[in-house]
């Protein structure tokens, strides 16, 4: 492993607890190392990136013992700078886990659970951009084949331009004359240009009816439909009309 010594940060103080509450760590600092830039932080290659702290014997690195784990939480940035935050590894017991007794489906499209696979080409498509607007509403060739609104609610990942690798959902798929028409839920943290390529995948609402029609997929729905609804719960027994006896 390589270790770069940097300069320009502070940290705030390191505090350590003996309960499950969350140990969180500040640091502010300049963006100038070449492994760690702007555009990387906003285009989110680092959220919840691994942390590890030691402290180090410079005169002899292999005297070290390692203080504190964690994961790179919320991080801000401004003009000359940036203040990030280190989360312990506690945070992860906030994290719900198991399955939600609710109406929509708890699955993922695409996932073991939901059981589709995103790679037929009835699912996904492929485009190129025509035109941009704002940096998230786009017009692109390629996609004439599915319906309107097949793609909202999925994922686009940009495979070429400045964006490759970066993904964000989609929040409108239209059709227009001039190709289809899709605006993102954000803007993408670098500049859409036209001939940029992309993939997308389509996109579920989570409710049964959709897994039905759009999927033919309902024997996997993980949600629960036709459970009873507030108006259910805290109804009361009526009494009965008179029968005149």
């Amino acid at each position: 492993m390589t270790y770069e010594a940097a300069a320009g940060f502070t940290a705030s103080a390191l505090e350590s607890t003996s309960g499950l509450a969350v140990d969180n760590l500040d640091i502010l600092g300049a963006l100038v190392s070449e492994r760690l830039s702007e555009s990387d932080l906003s285009a989110g290659l680092f959220d919840d990136a691994h942390i590890e702290i030691w402290r180090v014997n410079w005169a002899a690195t292999d005297q070290r013992v390692l203080l504190r784990k964690g994961n790179l939480g919320e991080v801000s940035r401004g003009t000359t700078g940036f203040t990030a935050e280190l989360r312990g590894l506690a945070h992860r017991l906030n994290q719900p886990t198991g399955r939600l007794y609710q109406y929509a489906c708890d699955a993922d499209l695409g996932d073991r659970a939901c059981g589709l696979y995103l790679d037929d080409a009835a699912l996904k498509g492929a485009g190129v951009i025509v035109e941009a607007a704002e940096n998230r509403i786009v017009t692109a060739s390629g996609l004439d084949d599915f319906a309107e609104g097949w793609f909202e609610r999925g994922r686009l990942r940009f495979t070429s331009g400045a964006n490759a690798g970066a993904a964000l959902e989609v929040k409108l798929h239209a059709k227009t004359p001039a190709g289809a028409l899709l605006e993102l839920w954000q803007a993408m943290p670098r500049d859409i240009a036209p001939g940029d390529e992309f993939e997308v995948t389509a996109g579920c609402d989570k409710q049964l009816g959709t897994c039905r029609a759009k999927f033919g997929n309902a024997l996997n729905f993980r949600g629960f439909p036709h459970m009873p609804g507030n108006d259910f719960i805290v109804s009361t027994p009526q009494a009965g009309g008179s029968d005149g006896g």
